[in-house]
């Protein structure tokens, strides 16, 4: 039998937890998935699994062999992809994280438009402002922005952004507009707890950094709602350009301090390190770095 049909079968039962889950994922029966895991036993001479007529578990064996199985039939996987992929064009699944404001502004259509030259690839977006763990998730490309030094990563950068502090016409009517960072500690502020240190904006003019402490009534961890918590004129945003989706070129909202500039932060394709990247996946980083380079101004 297989050797791969056996290990497919023992991580589908070991991730699953019985022989009835692993059956299912696999879209087989379930007597031959507990004869694929069985011959692989009788292959390896040990015991894989502790049985109970409830489920399975693994045995110490097992358990080691579920830390090395998975990334083998990746690459098995990835392999045969390529080699297919090479005759016939990039077909497949790739599976990809990003934070949520960046992915629903930018990368849903970057990937759109990667998808309509490349008509075999199903894409899978999950969309989380909480960084994904790429190898316990199964996920194949990350976009991130702002800071991502992960040994076990690596990083291809696409380009940068810069975080703007804006306000609605009506607040600057109401208010007045700050002349200086210093200033904006007698505003209301929306607070964006994503950011790394929410009540400490920085800027910089002419090579000097100024810190703005700030307060508001306002707290959200997402720069879309800041956005539209600003547009509604309930105080002032700082955030990434790519968040303002063209409110400045509307007149709906005002950049404010010009002449400081905000902080700056990298965009990056990042992936796993030691694996051979699927050429599905080198094909949509490739085709990344050319659109953000081309297309986009964030």
């Amino acid at each position: 039998m297989d050797l791969f049909d056996q290990l497919r079968a023992f991580v589908a039962t070991a991730q699953s937890g019985s022989f009835t889950g692993a059956a299912t994922q696999l879209g087989i029966s379930n007597r031959l998935t507990s004869k694929y895991v069985a011959e692989l036993e009788q292959r390896l001479g040990l015991r894989l699994f502790q049985r109970t007529t409830r489920k399975v578990g693994l045995t110490p064996a097992g358990s080691d062999l579920l830390s090395r199985a998975p990334a083998l039939l990746d690459d098995l996987d990835d392999l045969l992809a390529d080699v297919s992929d090479s005759s016939k064009g990039l077909s497949g699944v790739v599976r990809i994280s990003a934070p949520i404001t960046f992915g629903e502004v930018y990368i849903a259509g970057m990937l759109a438009r990667f998808a309509e030259i490349h008509p075999g690839i199903t894409i899978d977006l999950r969309l989380s402002d909480a960084f994904s763990d790429l190898a316990a998730e199964g996920i194949d490309l990350a976009f991130r922005i702002g800071r991502f030094d992960i040994a076990s990563l690596k990083v291809r950068r696409l380009g940068t952004f810069e975080s703007l502090p804006v306000a609605s016409p009506d607040y600057l009517a109401r208010v007045g507009r700050p002349e200086t960072p210093n200033d904006l500690s007698e505003h209301s502020c929306i607070v964006d707890t994503n950011r790394r240190n929410p009540k400490r904006w920085t800027f910089e003019q002419n090579g000097t950094q100024v810190v703005a402490q700030i307060e508001g009534r306002f707290h959200v961890n997402s720069a879309s709602a800041a956005v539209d918590l600003t547009r509604r004129g309930l105080g002032i945003a700082y955030v990434p350009s790519f968040a303002l989706c063209g409110a400045l070129d509307r007149g709906e909202l005002v950049r404010l301090l010009e002449s400081h500039t905000g902080e700056r932060g990298d965009v990056a394709a990042v992936y796993l390190e030691g694996r051979t990247l699927p050429q599905k996946v080198r094909a949509l980083i490739d085709f990344a770095v050319l659109d953000f380079g081309t297309t986009r101004s964030i």
